[in-house]
């Protein structure tokens, strides 16, 4: 498994141990993790929740009135060292 599926798994891991249903998902870049979160989640568990997704590259909540609220959180999968890869210029 790659480290960034680890890393997710284990962000998964811990929103789990807190309470929170979670999916992880594999994409071309990054692998994701998303967690629904209820209203009733208390001020210390959003410290823990927050504390758990600073593990991640990128995160960050939406919050619909039709879906209610999902936290998700990305890690960057490693980009191969093989020379120039993207050619002069490119930025990521």
């Amino acid at each position: 498994m790659p480290a960034s599926g680890v890393t997710a798994a284990a962000i998964a891991a811990r929103l789990s141990a807190i309470g929170l249903p979670t999916r992880v998902e594999e994409h071309a870049r990054f692998t994701t993790v998303e967690a629904e979160v209820p209203e009733t989640l208390s001020a210390e568990s959003w410290r823990e929740v927050l504390d758990v997704v600073a593990e991640a590259d990128r995160f960050g909540l939406l919050a619909t009135s039709l879906n209610g609220r999902t936290l998700w959180a990305a890690v960057r999968k490693t980009v191969p060292t093989t020379g120039d890869v993207g050619g002069p210029g490119y930025q990521r």
